[in-house]
């Protein structure tokens, strides 16, 4: 029998729920050439929901094209990925990239391998001359080519947050910037899974990205969705869940997509035809501790302080700067509680939720209150 759920990767079809405004909204910023820029937590869904708009909207004559630049360290790594991604998607033959890289990127001296391998048929390496003539033919390549193909290109750019971490990051990013801004065939949807960095990016008024298009913040999919959709995806399969049972799953992950659909194919493993108590409880464990050697991991090269703080935010303190609370959790003094909670918000451990301090991951909040 094939589980009804799905988690750690990109969700698409029959288990794909909810996103219907936000579906819209991405869909007529496609259509209309806006720019988006996508934001929210880890494993919230946006590749889910990017490609599942992709996927419905793409023709003859507006092409979407997806690049993850997780990989990138540098800027030539990412011109590299852009080049051969836009490349290899726009262009079906081989024989057209190698005209369109002679025609458009004549500053480059490619070097470029064609195999009979369908998935890996072709890749292309650049040789990048030192000024900006290099990096700017590349940056304008989708653009060149929607003019050559008249269509309209929409390029998606997973983990786009790398950029920031870019040496002389700021000047890669006025570059992009400076060059994109003038396409007119051609749209960007920017997203990436570390919130904090991403909104650095788009919302500092003294970045190059700021107001560069429609600013789009991914909500938790509501509860009564989320119910809504264990229970029938149980019954489909010829097993019962009750919407309290439902309800809980959504209440112990705190709504969070990927976890949802992780600990409701937990609990709809271990049952044989109705969900039970002992059923539920035996679940939650078992996300808990499978998540543990990851979660060993990354406390282990956390500080005494650092934990002790989240010690403080599993409490329910809200006030980490008076001191009594310093004094509770020997957190030194109100300039290191501003220190921690800034490193803890860097390495993605916490963030800012409506004024209250949050950890991005409600599993590891789970673990840490075991521990």
């Amino acid at each position: 029998m094939n589980c009804p759920f799905q988690f750690g990767r990109a969700i698409t079809d029959e288990f794909f729920t909810d996103r219907h405004e936000e579906s819209q909204r991405l869909l007529g910023n496609f259509q209309n050439g806006i720019n988006t820029i996508l934001i929210s937590p880890r494993r919230w869904g946006k590749t889910s929901l990017v490609k599942k708009v992709a996927s419905s909207v793409e023709t003859n004559e507006l092409k979407v094209i997806y690049i993850d630049v997780f990989p990138c360290r540098e800027p030539d790594d990412f011109f590299q990925l852009f080049a051969e991604t836009i490349l290899r998607h726009a262009l079906p033959k081989w024989q057209q990239r190698l005209q369109a890289i002679g025609e458009f990127l004549t500053q480059i001296a490619p070097r470029i391998n064609v195999s009979p391998d369908p998935i890996n048929e072709f890749s292309i390496g650049l040789d990048l001359n030192k000024d900006e003539k290099s990096p700017i033919e590349i940056l304008n390549l989708p653009e060149q080519l929607a003019t050559r193909l008249n269509c309209n290109f929409v390029i998606c750019i997973d983990e786009f947050q790398q950029i920031g971490e870019f040496k002389d990051s700021l000047n890669f990013q006025k570059l992009l910037r400076t060059v994109w801004q003038h396409h007119t065939r051609t749209s960007y949807c920017l997203f990436g899974s570390q919130k904090h960095l991403m909104q650095h990016l788009f919302t500092d008024k003294s970045l190059p990205f700021y107001k560069f298009g429609d600013v789009m913040y991914l909500n938790k999919i509501a509860t009564e969705e989320w119910v809504n959709f264990i229970v029938s995806r149980f019954q489909n399969t010829a097993k019962k869940i009750i919407p309290e049972q439902a309800q809980t799953i959504c209440q112990t992950v705190e709504n969070h997509s990927s976890y949802v659909q992780q600990l409701a194919w937990l609990v709809w493993s271990y049952t044989t035809t109705v969900v039970t108590s002992e059923i539920m409880e035996n679940a939650i464990a078992d996300l808990v501790a499978q998540n543990s050697p990851l979660f060993e991991e990354l406390t282990s090269s956390l500080t005494a302080p650092q934990l002790r703080f989240l010690k403080a935010i599993i409490a329910g303190e809200e006030k980490l700067t008076t001191q009594f609370a310093i004094e509770k959790y020997k957190l030194n003094t109100s300039a290191n509680v501003v220190a921690i909670k800034k490193a803890l918000i860097k390495r993605d451990i916490i963030e800012v939720d409506n004024n209250r301090l949050i950890f991005t991951d409600p599993v590891l909040a789970l673990w840490l209150a075991q521990k």
